[in-house]
């Protein structure tokens, strides 16, 4: 090895060795068996199938009752794992902000009927245009994905929702405080850009961006194509009685008429999707009403004004017909260029699906049969570490790719051929630093007597919905002649 490419690798590996020590600090206890189960997750040859078959590893040096036990008994210093994921360097757009990618995303558990706090979580792709509510943990994750083409994101944080939770409350409180660490951790200086939020339907825009509105953020949702808008209340003549009016005319998302002339029109070639039209509209703002996450809210409802672009696509690369895209952006008085970034920076929000995939199919995330939740919150902090020791290693990783695989230059590596080179005996794991000390020999436990019957059973719970309280409530009757849909 030459001596530049030594110098190339000493400051990766640096940074690495400086994470995995303050990782092993945030295990607070049984650190030892949580460490290496962390290191295990990512030396395990192919997809983790178990927790059982990770005490197989070389690098878990414990047996599979000191694995069970750390997972159900260790304790994980949450607050400060958190620092240390936000002081880690993290991927910009290409005008240099950064961008936070919001999701949920379920852990299903149908059969746990001794798990407590489960939700019916919707699932997509369990039968033909059928989405199945399924018993679950829903997790909401934040990531910064990166500008170009690629499945790399950056988690940075992971919180379970429980029965009763506001989404919209709740994911604010998490970007607020996550905003917080970053900003004290020094990723955006004074004068830097506002931070990108980006979401997708299911998170109410406006509301986001009425609860972040004290903070250099900015949010950027889809909304739903039958949504309507209003605009801003026109000059008021001199001389006109009455009450002022608080809301202008309507912009049906539906009725082309009511949209009038945009403010921005920009026309774009694409390699995917072919020519992308965007459109904007300036000021526009939902009628709010008392309900809902608004009930809440004083008698004064606020006039939450945003920027409406529409994105009209050529093709899509399944073959599909494609649909438009109706974008809400908390900021106004949008530039073509700006609504460029803007909708170009919305499409990289699908590469935390790549992450996702990579939690359940690689890394094992939702493979373990975990009865409590906080389990379950322990075992998902040790993937986003895991995650992050992937990214750190990024620069180290060689292209060990498989026979039949095409080969990929060192910087266009996925995240599943990193893993494959991380515990390599000449590349990074063996460098990197390892707190974690030697397993002291130990004799197992005597268990429950032969012939002894359980004599505490563990309490079964019952399947809670988001947004409601255990009591149920009445339904009422499905009207035969529906009304429109009509959301404001």
């Amino acid at each position: 090895m030459s001596l530049l490419h030594r110098d190339a690798r000493r400051e990766p590996l640096a940074a690495l060795s400086r994470f995995r020590g303050e990782f092993y600090s945030c295990l607070t206890a049984r650190s030892d068996g949580l460490f290496e189960l962390a290191d295990a997750v990512l030396c395990a040859d192919g997809p983790v199938r178990s927790l059982a078959e990770l005490s197989l590893v070389g690098e878990h040096r414990r047996g599979h009752g000191g694995l069970y036990a750390a997972v159900a008994r260790g304790q994980v210093n949450i607050a400060r794992l958190q620092q240390a994921l936000a002081a880690v360097p993290l991927p910009r757009a290409a005008d240099g902000r950064l961008v936070l990618a919001v999701d949920v995303t379920c852990w299903l558990r149908p059969d746990a009927h001794t798990s407590p706090e489960r939700i019916l979580c919707h699932t997509y792709g369990r039968g033909k245009d059928q989405h199945i509510p399924v018993p679950g943990w829903p997790y909401s994750i934040i990531c910064a994905p990166e500008a170009g083409r690629s499945s790399w994101t950056a988690p940075l944080d992971a919180l379970r929702l429980i029965p009763g939770d506001d989404t919209a409350t709740v994911t604010a409180q998490q970007l607020r405080g996550l905003v917080e660490r970053l900003i004290a951790a020094g990723q955006r200086q004074s004068g830097d850009l506002d931070i990108l939020v980006v979401a997708d339907a299911e998170y109410d825009a406006p509301r986001l961006a009425h609860l972040l509105r004290d903070l250099p953020v900015q949010v950027l949702a889809r909304m739903r194509s039958d949504r309507v808008l209003r605009r801003s209340v026109p000059v008021r003549q001199p001389g006109t009685m009455g009450r002022p009016p608080r809301h202008g005319s309507e912009f049906v998302f539906g009725q082309a008429d009511t949209w009038g002339t945009p403010d921005t029109s920009t026309v774009t070639d694409t390699r995917l999707y072919g020519t992308a039209t965007a459109r904007s509209w300036d000021r526009l703002h939902p009628k709010l009403t008392h309900r809902s996450s608004w009930a809440a809210a004083d008698n004064t409802l606020p006039i939450v004004e945003g920027t409406v672009i529409r994105l009209d696509i050529d093709r899509l690369p399944s073959g599909a017909t494609p649909k438009p895209v109706w974008l809400w952006w908390s900021g106004t008085d949008a530039t073509p260029a700006a609504v460029d970034r803007l909708w170009q920076a919305y499409l990289r929000r699908f590469d935390i699906e790549h992450t996702f995939r990579l939690f359940k199919q690689t890394l094992g995330w939702t493979c373990p049969k975990i009865r409590s939740p906080e389990a379950a919150d322990r075992w998902t902090w040790l993937i986003l570490a895991a995650y992050a020791q992937l990214r750190l290693a990024r620069p180290l990783a060689a292209d060990l790719r498989r026979p039949w695989e095409k080969p990929a230059p060192t910087d266009r590596l996925t995240p599943a051929r990193v893993r494959r080179d991380f515990r390599h005996i000449r590349h990074i794991r063996p460098k990197a630093t390892c707190p974690a000390r030697a397993p002291k020999p130990s004799r197992p436990g005597p268990g429950r007597p032969p012939g002894r019957k359980n004599t505490r059973p563990t309490p079964r719970h019952d399947v809670h919905t988001v947004g409601r309280t255990d009591a149920a409530k009445p339904r009422t009757k499905k009207s035969t002649t529906p009304r429109p849909r009509r959301k404001g």
